[in-house]
């Protein structure tokens, strides 16, 4: 097989490759070469499986009624329904300590296609850089908000071993979509505001439209014995406003939650949950259920006006701190789920996982030798996990999972390291840290920062030194911020507005309530 250090050619990422690739000769004899190239594809593929990844958009690790962790019983939500989820979680294995990469979106997506974390990446947030005219006390170093040409995908890596590939619903990585990226078939290059027209009743955020294009593809590629690899990136829980009126008038007829209670969001992620059992009634009936893998996990964690009690408070209900915009468990911890061969049905794992492990794992799945991967990978293989009911340790070149948003959203810049059961996460305004043991606090309302000074500065190191060695992007101070004047920013989406900035959004205001009101006093 050829390795995959550089690439030449998107063109040739995605074409049938020769009979060289697949079977090198310094292996096969050129006798049992051509016998090969006699049998059907499909002998020659058959132990390959094939793989379906549906990501959501904004759902917390407890937005769905699947429990996500054994021992705590709120790691679900207490208003939202979503039964072929729960069916998903009962066939495989479900991971309590599963990450998105980012904490927004289009880093973990970047993440998802590259195997690098998006400190790595240097692709750090979704909205545009916010510059000194925005007038917060640091500026971000401005972020690519696009896939470069030379970047090797892992639907490029998977064609090397004869997969087709295709990608429907939200890309938002640019670059020029996914067919300029190794994929053969999908939707395009979309982003958010593709969803915003999508509010048919009967087909909401296109989430069944969707689907059964998926499984369209899917047939086709089945049809040509050929192992296929399908992301579904769904548009939900965008754009809650496009909800089936159906599905919300049966929402709105149950009685609310104490950590979730809007009706619109509710609606929406149980349109979704269509979706998902659209996929998994389609693959039993294409007979393909026992040869396929099937991935469901989040993109970044919930918005935080999804809670009637603000998660980034000591009195939520929530069972995580934080939101989507910051790197307390609220904003990176996901729903994690993996059905598939010699995946035990109803198992748990608790080791701490992310989504660039799907790289290295996709390719393994794939038969492709770690040293034809791509040089810099970070993510680590998820197969003997899976295979040891959930046990052990993934191996990844970096110990450790970083989590790395230098920006303002719904806090401030800030950057996160987890090393076994104990969490530091680093806020740059103010250069404060905080410590956690998440094994005993897993809602990190309990900063061991000054208790365990030695876990604390050993994890800081750690962080810094992991940071300085990929170049991360770091926030500057602005020299011309004005702590008198108004510190404004945008939002994003169909109904964008400008609103003041809140330093309350950020957790950091717990451990440090003095510090906001001293660098914005106006607030």
């Amino acid at each position: 097989m050829s390795t995959l250090v550089n690439k030449n050619s998107k063109q040739a990422a995605i074409n049938w490759r020769s009979a060289e690739t697949y079977f090198p000769l310094r292996s096969t004899s050129i006798f049992a070469l051509a016998i090969l190239l006699l049998m059907p594809a499909k002998a020659v593929f058959a132990d390959q499986p094939n793989i379906v990844l549906l990501i959501s958009d904004d759902q917390a690790w407890y937005g769905t009624s699947v429990q996500m962790h054994p021992d705590y019983p709120n790691s679900k939500s207490d208003f939202y329904q979503t039964p072929n989820l729960e069916e998903l979680a009962a066939q495989g294995m479900r991971f309590s300590s599963g990450y998105a990469p980012a904490t927004v979106c289009s880093p973990t997506r970047a993440s998802l296609q590259t195997g690098m974390s998006p400190a790595k990446n240097l692709w750090t947030k979704a909205a545009p850089t916010m510059t000194e005219a925005s007038n917060y006390s640091l500026v971000p170093m401005p972020h690519r908000r696009s896939l470069r040409d030379e970047e090797i995908t892992i639907a490029e890596v998977l064609a090397e071993a004869g997969y087709t590939s295709a990608h429907f619903g939200k890309w938002h990585i640019d670059g020029g979509g996914p067919e300029a990226n190794g994929y053969d078939g999908g939707d395009g290059n979309t982003a958010n505001q593709n969803a915003w027209p999508l509010d048919d009743p009967e087909n909401p955020l296109d989430v069944i439209g969707m689907s059964h294009r998926a499984l369209d593809f899917m047939r086709r590629a089945d049809e040509s014995d050929t192992p296929f690899f399908v992301q579904i990136s769904y548009y939900p829980l965008h754009e809650e406003q496009n909800t089936s009126p159906e599905t919300l008038a049966r929402v709105e007829a149950r009685e609310r939650g104490t950590v979730h209670d809007n009706a619109l969001v509710s609606a929406i992620t149980e349109d979704l949950d269509v979706g998902v059992g659209i996929i998994m009634e389609g693959l039993e009936t294409l007979g393909l259920e026992d040869n396929t893998y099937l991935i469901y996990m989040g993109d970044n964690g919930h918005r935080d006006k999804d809670n009637p009690v603000r998660s980034s408070s000591l009195e939520s209900q929530a069972p995580l701190m934080g939101a989507k915009g910051n790197v307390s468990e609220g904003g990176i911890r996901v729903p994690f789920i993996i059905r598939g061969p010699g995946v035990a049905s109803n198992s748990w794992s608790h080791e701490p996982v992310v989504g660039y492990d799907f790289f290295p794992t996709f390719a393994e799945w794939a038969e492709i030798e770690a040293d034809q991967l791509p040089e810099g990978i970070e993510g680590g293989s998820l197969v003997a996990l899976l295979e040891n009911n959930g046990i052990g340790e993934v191996q990844r070149p970096n110990e450790g999972l970083v989590f790395h948003f230098p920006h303002f959203q719904a806090g401030s810049p800030q950057s996160a390291i987890r090393v076994g059961d104990y969490k530091l996460i680093k806020y740059y305004e103010g250069n404060r840290i905080v410590l956690f043991d998440l094994s005993k606090d897993l809602g990190e309302r309990h900063n061991l920062a000054e208790q365990m000074p030695v876990k604390a500065a050993e994890l800081e190191l750690r962080l810094d030194r992991y940071l300085a060695s990929v170049n991360a992007q770091m926030p500057r101070v602005n020299l011309q911020f004005d702590p008198q004047k108004p510190t404004e920013t945008r939002t994003g989406g169909q109904f964008s507005r400008t609103i003041p900035y809140d330093p309350e959004d950020d957790p950091k205001h717990i451990y440090f309530p003095h510090l906001a009101p001293l660098i914005y006093p106006n607030l």
